[in-house]
């Protein structure tokens, strides 16, 4: 049966896509969202064989999605590898298949762990390259492979995929490219365009950070940017360190919707949860990591829901 392969688009959920077509021997590359992931599947033939990663399971979408997971896995195998919160009150074992869900590793870590007795010792650095890209580097499996390479050029080729992917975005034909390249074992640096793409990004990269703190709006508790001119995530980041409030928000406006990356270090704020309530009440979506995480929100309500946020976070820090 032919495989389908549903990743996220970031190096974690590239790398997560290389590690899977080359131990499957191929696939049918499909890049997706949590928002998007139930109409996604909707593309896989009943009979194929589906493998999701680093894609997270999102409360308003989360029954249709186990749904079409269940006729899918009633006619063919179902892997689903992913990272992120669940959504409260889910029991992981009604999601049809094979489950694999850790919040403390990257799900490119998780699927070479999965795939890890089909692949060459290059996987185990593929997969070094996408944990270190989802900033989750410090992972007991990742600290002990790091000795069986040399760690600079390692984080080289993690920064160029990073980057390269950062300036990439919905280039959905060009990504299946360096999935098909990386899953060769082939260094991201070895892809011409790709790095000349992660060169650009980190020049754009910095102008952005300029542009974010020159055009910051600041709340109690929050620090927001609208369409900053590059990265949204780190544009997030940008605006919480150029604010030096808790939360930092970028907010990139499209077809109707606020769509939003947002970012923390504070230990009182878990985002996912936050995002998780708040959005809901405005018909939207939201969740991720407690400390990075998005949201998708209709774009007339975007005001009400930065004034919300700002009150719960303001809430939760001044709380002793």
């Amino acid at each position: 049966m032919d495989w389908w392969l549903l990743v996220h688009g970031d190096s974690d959920g590239v790398v997560c896509g290389a590690l899977a077509y080359a131990a499957l021997g191929g696939g049918r590359i499909y890049f997706t969202h949590p928002a998007g992931l139930a109409e996604d599947l909707r593309v896989v033939e009943p009979g194929s064989n589906v493998l999701i990663a680093d894609v997270a399971l999102t409360g308003k979408f989360v029954e249709a999605v186990i749904e079409r997971l269940r006729l899918l896995a009633s006619r063919g195998q179902v892997v689903y590898i992913d990272h992120h919160p669940l959504p409260e009150g889910l029991n992981p074992r009604v999601v049809p298949g094979t489950f694999i869900h850790r919040l403390e590793a990257s799900a490119s870590e998780l699927t070479y762990m999965y795939f890890r007795d089909r692949l060459p010792v290059e996987g185990e650095r593929l997969a070094l390259l996408g944990a270190i890209g989802d900033y989750l580097d410090e992972t007991p499996w990742v600290r002990e492979a790091l000795k069986d390479w040399d760690k600079r050029a390692i984080y080289f080729e993690a920064g160029v995929l990073a980057q390269g992917l950062e300036g990439s975005r919905r280039m959905h034909d060009f990504k299946r490219h360096v999935v098909k390249h990386l899953a060769e074992w082939r260094l991201p640096s070895t892809l011409g365009e790709l790095l000349v793409r992660a060169l650009v990004e980190s020049v754009n990269e910095e102008e952005m950070r300029i542009y974010v703190k020159k055009n910051l709006h600041i709340l109690r508790s929050v620090a927001y940017v609208i369409d900053p001119p590059g990265s949204v995530p780190r544009a997030a980041t940008y605006a919480r360190a150029s604010a030096g409030k808790p939360v930092g928000v970028a907010v990139e406006r499209r077809k109707g919707l606020a769509i939003m990356s947002l970012r923390t270090n504070h230990p009182k704020v878990d985002l996912h949860k936050i995002l998780a309530q708040l959005a809901g009440r405005l018909g939207g979506t939201g969740g991720g990591h407690p400390h990075a995480a998005g949201a998708r929100v209709p774009l007339g309500s975007l005001e009400e829901f930065l004034e919300m946020l700002d009150e719960e976070v303001t809430r939760l820090t001044s709380s002793k």
